[in-house]
């Protein structure tokens, strides 16, 4: 087909004019002409079967998705009733500014320790809320109370003892497995939508320097995903594929207040890790290795000290009879693994300390100029030195 002679005179129906003809040349090549003494009723009878066969593998493709599609449901079905609603009430004001009452929403998941069961949610969620102003709405209906509180601002973790009969618990994951890419589901109650589902993936891992409200985080190691997070989902639980929860949704980063697609949970061990120590203690004792650590010690510098990439946290300073001492870790090592957990940075080896159980013997893998050696060490009590 050729083109007007004069076409380029007039730029917009030249564009105009050039679309409708590549559009007629694609159907030109969708559907060829008549084969020669093909009539129109065989042509009929021929795109009957081939809309037929195309329906056929459209169907075929369907089932394969909704098998897929199945999966999802059924890690909803088996998450929905560990899965809780909580609404609390607290008063702020003081003598100079008239008191008011604060009303918050979040979510929360049924989990099961010493054969009791309790709520683990969001600290920011309940703070200051007595027992009494701490509504638990439960999957079927039902409204409780918890009957104490234990709660740990540093790691921005709550745990709600509750006494009622027919709870199921939540089937905790492993969140040292999780990677990067894994599909998640996020459940919880944003803007007080009781029970919603998102789903996405797993966007980043160790995540640590967020500026989370007035209290701060000081322990953090989040997990970043894309899955919907919004006011309502705090406390609530990330899960895996196996309808595993391997975080508690905590934090988003967002502009307008809703959700932009980055949002931040509690790894599930380091919550666990927590909780543990809260009913065990009643507080979260916090451990040390009494070590300075160079907060300067990044990917280049790794990989001058002979490491494939930047990894570990170099030594700077060594507290005297500290366990560090007593383990005979020395000035200027790196410190490559605690606990068989490969560290990231400085801030991530600290992290991991302060979260183990205070007496604890541990093994480090340490980087001592050219030579990797194993080093064993007993955690001992930060408040000790604080």
């Amino acid at each position: 087909m050729n083109f007007p002679a004069d076409i380029d005179r007039h730029p917009c129906i030249a564009v105009i004019w050039r679309a409708t003809v590549l559009s007629m040349l694609s159907l030109a090549l969708v559907f060829p002409p008549l084969a020669s003494g093909q009539t129109k009723a065989g042509q009929a009878e021929g795109e009957s079967e081939s809309r037929d066969d195309l329906f056929a593998k459209l169907a075929a493709d369907v089932d394969a998705l909704q098998r897929q599609g199945n999966i999802v449901k059924r890690v909803v079905q088996l998450v929905r009733p560990t899965v809780v609603h909580i609404e609390a009430k607290h008063q702020e004001g003081n003598e100079r500014y008239a008191r008011r009452t604060v009303e918050e929403a979040g979510s929360g998941i049924i989990i099961e320790s010493g054969g009791k069961h309790y709520v683990l949610t969001n600290r920011h969620v309940i703070k200051g809320s007595g027992a009494e102003s701490i509504k638990i709405k439960l999957a079927d209906g039902r409204s409780i109370y918890p009957r104490k509180i234990w709660e740990d601002p540093e790691t921005d973790v709550a745990c709600l003892a509750v006494e009622v009969k027919g709870l199921i618990p939540a089937r905790l994951g492993d969140s040292r497995h999780v990677e990067i890419g894994d599909f998640v589901l996020a459940v919880g109650s944003p803007f007080g939508l009781s029970h919603s589902v998102s789903y996405g993936i797993i966007s980043a891992k160790g995540r640590r320097d967020l500026e989370l409200g007035d209290d701060g985080v000081r322990y953090q190691d989040f997990l970043q995903t894309d899955a919907a997070i919004n006011p309502g989902n705090s406390g609530g639980p990330l899960l895996n594929l196996r309808g595993e929860v391997i975080g508690i949704n905590t934090a988003i980063a967002s502009a307008s207040g809703g959700h932009e697609g980055i949002g931040f949970s509690i790894p599930i061990n380091m919550a666990m890790a927590v909780v543990k120590q809260l009913l065990e203690k009643g507080t979260v004792t916090h451990a040390y290795l009494g070590v300075k650590l160079d907060s300067r010690f990044d990917a280049d510098q790794a990989i001058r000290a002979g490491l494939p990439r930047g990894e570990g946290a170099r030594v700077n300073a060594i507290t005297p009879k500290s366990p560090a001492e007593v383990a005979k870790l020395k000035v200027g090592d790196v410190i490559l693994s605690f606990d068989d957990v490969a560290i990231d940075d400085d801030t991530h080896l600290i992290n991991l300390v302060s979260l183990t159980p205070v007496g604890t013997e541990v093994e480090l893998r340490v980087l001592r100029g050219a030579e990797i050696l194993e080093v064993k060490v007993k955690v001992g009590n930060r408040a000790e030195i604080e």
